[in-house]
């Protein structure tokens, strides 16, 4: 339908204790791919659920042009539907049954309509999101969160929607269901509006939908002219700051060279008229002359600095926030083909099942190395990373490990005390510095001035990755092995960017469990395993361009 599009004029919408989330926003999405981005808290996930109807505006008016598909982040489903009641085709099916028994009941009829071929279609869909010989009477409880995602998409794409919303539904994917999705969104021709964090995803868009401040700013293109856009708007608004900065000095500096003239002119014309002895009546009428052209000078050059002032502020206000993390950490260094992790034939048995294929798997990290770990999700990455942090001890195998810290990085971030300040948390992570170093630290990890006294309970996500990585990357001794599991999951865009900055200055090696391919490639990843079916092994880096057409 190519007049599908979501109208939004003048809405507003709090929460139920006043908090303002939109206050009058209005823009329209056409047909297209539409990524919609902003940090978290932002009110993305909100704004789908307004055009969902799920939430009502306490102002203002959305409108949907088309059939309506939404995709929340978490999935209402409980564990006992099937799989065909999630697709919404149950009745169908039961109705098709029925018919092709024999049964000729009218009411079966009315139930089909116009999808005879229902079955057909929906198994040509769930075999493009690879989920194909899934039987549609299981149980929804049988399956992983990343299949029952792809199923959610299916069942939307079933209802052949006009308009469709997704909120993160790259969310548990591993890395093949997620090229399968791109595949999938690129041939939708509808108004497609998505929130997502996934690079790769937002790079197959058509446009950038911004939410800062209250306010949508679209930009045409995909993710990285999006960037490329911002950081370009970036220098000119820093060069604008900067030439405000050098009028508002100038402004001020002839305001003070016009008062001490102004006072300079008033002391002359005193002195003169006292010399040429005139009556006290006229002296007394030019001074205040004097005065009141003094005066009209310096509010004249007051104004220019109040313009200039004002010209300044709105300068700042296009400048964005500094965001990058600037840390040097040389204590990290491992020496090149030093063996940090040495495991021969490592099995881990539950419930007495064997996780890795035959004797087990075996692993060495050395020196400096970067290595990305993948595979399907449940297939035992987490397991080999506790193996490498030696929480875990394998049930057979032999496992070397030289001297020097491990560092575990979850993706819970639940290292350090709630109770504590950041700066609390940092002093006893690295107590041996001195607090003035600690704190110049903490403002390398954007902490500064009262936000580092900040305690951790309260902190958002971005900033509790910032305060853990501060703690984990700074902390004594330096770590040499650094192990991350899906670390990017549930971080926003700017967050991730911190995250792989701060890992751009770590020097030790590193092992991370990740789906994010741009994120991978972002930290300079030179070794990549995959552990698929029990077995690990060495593969090259996945192609960057793979499924983008």
């Amino acid at each position: 339908m190519s007049d599908a599009s979501v109208v939004c004029s003048n809405l507003s919408f709090a929460w139920p204790d006043d908090t303002p989330v939109f206050q009058d926003l209005s823009f329209t999405v056409g047909a297209g791919r539409t990524g919609l981005v902003a940090p978290n808290g932002s009110g993305k996930s909100t704004l789908l659920k307004l055009v969902a109807g799920e939430l009502r505006p306490g102002s203002g008016s959305l409108s949907v042009t088309g059939a309506l598909g939404y995709l929340p982040q978490s999935l209402p489903l409980t564990g006992d539907l099937t799989v065909a009641e999630v697709l919404g085709i149950a009745e169908v099916i039961r109705a098709l049954d029925a018919v092709e028994s024999g049964d000729v009941d009218e009411r079966h009829f009315t139930v089909i309509g116009d999808d005879w071929d229902v079955e057909d279609r929906t198994r040509a869909q769930l075999d493009r999101l690879g989920l194909a010989g899934l039987a549609l009477d299981r149980s929804l409880g049988t399956l992983s969160g990343g299949q029952a995602v792809s199923l959610g998409l299916a069942a939307q794409l079933l209802r052949r929607p006009d308009v469709m919303l997704l909120d993160e539904p790259t969310n548990n994917l591993d890395l093949d269901a997620r090229h399968r999705l791109y595949d999938v969104l690129e041939d939708f021709t509808g108004c497609l509006l998505l929130v997502s964090h996934d690079r790769e995803l937002l790079d197959r868009m058509t446009r950038i939908a911004e939410l800062e401040r209250g306010e949508l700013r679209f930009y045409g293109g995909n993710f990285t002219e999006y960037q490329e856009a911002v950081r370009a708007g970036q220098e000119v608004a820093e060069k604008n700051v900067r030439n405000a900065e050098q009028e508002l000095k100038r402004e001020k500096r002839e305001l003070q060279q016009a008062r001490e003239r102004a006072e300079r002119r008033a002391g002359s014309a005193a002195r003169n008229l006292g010399n040429a002895g005139l009556p006290r009546i006229f002296a007394g009428t030019m001074k205040r002359g004097a005065q009141e052209s003094a005066g009209r000078a310096g509010h004249v050059h007051a104004g220019r600095v109040g313009e200039a002032r004002a010209r300044l502020d709105e300068a700042g206000r296009a400048l964005r926030e500094e965001q990058r993390i600037t840390v040097d950490l040389p204590d990290t260094q491992v020496p090149a083909g030093r063996n940090l992790f040495l495991g021969e034939r490592l099995q881990v048995r539950f419930g007495g099942r064997p996780v890795f294929a035959g004797e087990g798997v075996a692993l060495t990290v050395r020196g400096p190395e970067r290595i990305a770990l993948t595979g399907p999700n449940g297939g035992g990455k987490s397991t080999l990373l506790r193996l490498l942090d030696g929480v875990l001890e394998p049930g057979s195998g032999q496992v070397t490990r030289a001297d020097g810290r491990v560092a575990y990085l979850s993706q819970r971030l639940d290292l350090l005390d709630p109770q504590r300040t950041v700066a609390e948390n940092f002093a006893a992570s690295a107590p041996d510095r001195p607090e003035a170093e600690r704190m110049n630290l903490l403002a390398r990890f954007l902490f500064r001035g009262a936000r580092a006294h900040l305690p951790v309970g309260v902190l958002s996500g971005g900033e509790l990755l910032r305060a853990t990585l501060a703690c984990v990357l700074c902390g004594e001794p330096a770590p040499h092995l650094l192990l991350l599991d899906e670390p990017t999951n549930n971080l926003d865009l700017v967050s991730t960017g911190q995250l792989e900055s701060a890992l751009a200055s770590y020097r030790g090696a590193f092992v991370v469990v990740s789906h994010d391919e741009r994120f991978l490639r972002e930290i300079g990843v030179g070794r990549w395993l995959r552990l698929d079916g029990g077995e690990l092994q060495e593969t090259g880096a996945p192609d960057a361009h793979r499924s983008n057409r």
